[in-house]
């Protein structure tokens, strides 16, 4: 089961954009290290890589929230949060378990799924907020 990206999930902010990329390979390797047996030492290098890349996005996002004044923002960062908590949660089980092809494919179904429905619903809503004109018509920017 794969993790990848998908173009439709583009939200309009480069950088964000640009961000959930590299989530989607971060996550895909790791996934992919696991359905390959790669061993403990390659998926206890790739966990902690993921999981600062999601702590580094998430707070890209949330500067983005606080500097724009976003009225969503207290919702979207809770969202965020438990993301981390659930996330940290499967990664324990993980390293206790180990990269079995029972634990890939959680991984692949949380993350993926997770990553999928924050970005096409919270993260498209920011979007559409950062890059919509005053009279309310998107004119996709850099941010």
């Amino acid at each position: 089961m794969s993790i990848e990206w998908d173009a439709r999930l583009a939200i309009g902010v480069a950088a964000i954009d640009v961000q959930h990329e590299e989530l989607f390979r971060r996550a895909g390797a790791l996934v992919a290290a696991m359905e390959r047996h790669s061993g403990h030492a390659e998926v206890a290098r790739l966990l902690p890589y993921l999981e600062g890349y999601i702590a580094e996005h998430f707070s890209a996002e949330e500067r983005l929230m606080t500097t724009h004044r976003y009225p969503a923002s207290a919702e979207h960062v809770a969202e965020h949060r438990k993301f981390v908590r659930d996330f940290a949660a499967l990664k324990a089980e993980v390293e206790a378990r180990g990269p079995v092809s029972a634990m890939a494919a959680k991984m692949a179904a949380f993350v993926g799924g997770w990553l999928k429905a924050h970005i096409g619903r919270t993260d498209l809503a920011l979007g559409i907020f950062l890059t919509c004109d005053e009279s309310g018509k998107r004119a996709p920017r850099a941010i």
